[in-house]
């Protein structure tokens, strides 16, 4: 049997040429691939201290971690691929297209996304503020990622999307920690004002939830009719607001009853023909 023996040395040289061209591509590609792993690591777990010095969200942080470390390793591993000699150009443009098309596709899920972002950062509000937003007023029970949720006085559940919210005017009755009320009642001209005004403030006083300090503040805003307006403006933490705006009422009650403080009396005027 003749061997061909010009062959076999042609295609053992041609081993050799490939395997010195490739060799040193493919330790350096491995080594970068080995440290970039290692950094990629390392970045993930300062950006994970970072976030809880800032006191991020749990959810928040997790899905950041994931969202930096899949980005960094799409980039090493195309950065790899060019260095062993793989075409990188196509798959660069194959991502690009699927992100552009993901991202019209879930254009709104996408906006909610980064407003819950926005939300969990800046912290506008947390779990436990009352707010005002997007025309509704509630308790939040929950901020996620793409919703804020929030309770009402009547027990209703609402669901807000966080793109709208972090867009637009958020109103935070917690935020500074207490409130201040504003009730308005109506009494009789006739009546010493600055007494009612005492008698009134005495009696606030001693509600265990209006605070001290600052004083209940009470002004006439109002003159017409015979009668005198009068605005209490109370002061109590922010959870106690609704309470103490109900408590006002029947203490101004109670204080017109017991002082025998009149009420303005309504004038009818009758045409006859």
């Amino acid at each position: 049997m003749e061997i061909k023996t010009p062959n076999i040395e042609k295609y053992i040289n041609r081993v050799v040429s490939i395997l010195t061209e490739y060799t040193p591509k493919v330790i350096g590609a491995f080594v970068v691939l080995m440290v970039g792993l290692w950094l990629i690591q390392r970045l993930a777990k300062l950006a994970t201290r970072s976030m809880e010095r800032r006191d991020l969200d749990v959810s928040l942080r997790t899905f950041l971690k994931s969202l930096i470390s899949i980005g960094l390793k799409v980039v090493l591993i195309v950065t790899v691929a060019g260095m062993i000699g793989i075409g990188t150009t196509s798959f660069v443009t194959i991502l690009g297209a699927a992100g552009l098309a993901v991202g019209l596709a879930l254009q709104g899920s996408l906006s909610n996304f980064a407003g819950g972002v926005l939300v969990l950062i800046f912290k506008p509000f947390k779990v436990g503020d009352q707010i005002e937003a997007q025309g509704q007023i509630g308790t939040v029970i929950e901020i996620q990622i793409f919703n804020t949720i929030l309770l009402t006085g009547d027990l209703k559940t609402i669901i807000l999307p966080n793109g709208a919210v972090s867009n637009g005017t958020i109103v935070n009755y917690s935020k500074n920690g207490m409130l201040r009320g504003d009730i308005q009642v109506t009494v009789s001209a006739a009546n010493d004002i600055d007494e009612v005004k005492r008698l009134l403030t005495d009696a606030l006083l001693q509600h265990p939830l209006i605070l001290k300090d600052p004083k209940p503040e009470i002004a006439a805003v109002k003159i017409a009719d015979n009668s005198v307006t009068l605005s209490i403006k109370p002061y109590g933490l922010a959870a106690n607001h609704s309470a103490i705006n109900s408590d006002v009422v029947e203490i101004a009650n109670k204080v017109f009853e017991k002082n025998e403080i009149s009420a303005p009396i309504q004038k009818r005027i009758v045409m006859t023909a």
